[in-house]
């Protein structure tokens, strides 16, 4: 009876496990169509700009926080023109002045194909001298590729005295290769 139980168990386990993926991602794509807006709402001009890049990467809810040292942490999901293509990790750890913790959303717009081909092949990291561009209306307009790439954030929640993303990395998951395989 205990064997049965067990198997029982673990089957619904099974069984319950890709339903809740799928929900993480179902929950992800919200999040990250709701942060793709309030970016729009905050900046007219940013739907051009989206329109015209080769493709983006939209992280809803970037965590990050320090006391000299510090890290970021947030998951995101990656279009290639208007089609989702994987999912995004990006992890940042830093040391120097800074203290607080926030939370905020990131887009990042890839200039050209080639910059967008490097983000998903693991070739791409933010470096100290691309600076992201705290998005209010015209900010679009005003900011300008560096490397291929154009950052911008929307701060969410918090206070930190630093807002880098110098040393930020990224890991890139294909669609098909995505935990849950599925759309």
């Amino acid at each position: 009876m205990k064997n049965k139980f067990r198997t029982l168990s673990l089957a619904l386990s099974v069984a319950v496990l890709p339903a809740l993926a799928v929900q993480a991602d179902d929950e992800l794509k919200t999040q990250s169509q709701q942060a793709l807006t309030n970016f729009k709402n905050a900046d007219s001009s940013l739907e051009k700009a989206i329109s015209d890049a080769a493709g983006f990467a939209i992280f809803p809810s970037v965590g990050k926080g320090g006391l000299i040292v510090g890290g970021a942490h947030g998951k995101g999901l990656v279009y290639e023109g208007t089609n989702l293509v994987g999912q995004a990790t990006m992890t940042q750890a830093s040391i120097g002045a800074q203290v607080g913790g926030q939370t905020f959303a990131q887009l990042i717009l890839f200039g050209t194909p080639a910059a967008l081909q490097d983000f998903k092949a693991g070739k791409f990291e933010m470096s100290a001298e691309v600076s992201a561009v705290a998005i209010k209306e015209g900010a679009s307009t005003a900011a300008k590729y560096k490397n291929g790439v154009e950052v911008f954030t929307l701060p969410k929640k918090g206070l930190m005295a630093s807002a880098s993303v110098g040393g930020q990395k990224f890991k890139f998951e294909p669609l098909e290769l995505a935990p849950t395989g599925r759309q």
